[in-house]
């Protein structure tokens, strides 16, 4: 098969899973805390054997999380939280501790602050948050301090990756990370407030549309090289 042919193939595999990448971002547009996700291409190339021509190809590397904030939005929740900057939530998974940015959480009947699936909120230490039940009021420090009048109970814990290059998405909104992860200095925690998604519906919506063309131009060489090389047999054939 010609290099060109596998070239061609192999782009159309990575603007289909791109077009994967982009679809699952606009079903997202309205999550709290969704971080959108673009694909990362490389080329990849061999040399073919006992030649000086060698096999070029696309490929798409993996997936490359986009950390910009989203849109703060103010609710007044006593547990709604948001964190301005770098950082990360932890909350304790089924699977294992994970990071998110969303940061609606209630208390349950222990007086735990939970995720909407029940996921625990860790503190710094890597403990379940705990918030007295009798408690009349409750606040959060800028600096993640949970206070129940007036009294510190303890340190919403703000996490950062070593490497965000180790961050993969296990669900939704939530990351595991391979490497190691630490607290992050100087995070700032913002009660009463939820962040929104990150994706720009529009900005997506027309990255769909030139990943669509861009796949139908690749279906249409593919057409014309598949006619040429058939026209070319046809000649020698004869």
């Amino acid at each position: 098969m010609d290099n060109a042919i596998y070239a061609t193939l192999t782009r159309q595999a990575g603007l289909r899973r791109e077009m994967q990448v982009i679809a699952n971002n606009i079903a997202n547009a309205s999550t709290d805390g969704f971080q959108k996700e673009g694909l990362v291409f490389s080329e990849y190339v061999q040399r073919m054997d006992d030649s000086d021509l060698s096999l070029s190809m696309a490929h798409a590397e993996g997936r490359m999380i986009d950390r910009a904030q989203g849109q703060l939005t103010r609710t007044n929740g006593t547990f709604d939280l948001a964190i301005e900057g770098d950082g990360y939530f932890m909350v304790e998974a089924p699977n294992g501790p994970e990071l998110t940015r969303a940061g609606h959480f209630t208390p349950n009947a222990d007086g735990e602050l939970i995720a909407s699936d029940g996921a625990r909120l860790l503190d710094i230490g890597g403990a379940p948050v705990f918030v007295p039940p009798d408690a009349m009021s409750v606040g959060v420090a800028a600096d993640g301090t949970l206070s129940a009048d007036g009294r510190a109970i303890t340190q919403i814990g703000i996490y950062m990756p070593g490497d965000v290059n180790e961050m993969r998405r296990s669900a939704g909104v939530r990351f595991s990370v391979d490497g190691v992860v630490q607290p992050l200095e100087g995070a700032r925690v913002v009660q009463g407030f939820i962040e929104s998604s990150n994706v720009d519906p529009v900005t997506e919506v027309a990255r769909m549309i030139e990943v669509q063309r861009a796949y139908e131009q690749s279906a249409k060489f593919i057409s014309n090289e598949h006619d040429r090389i058939l026209s070319a047999i046809d000649i020698l054939g004869r």
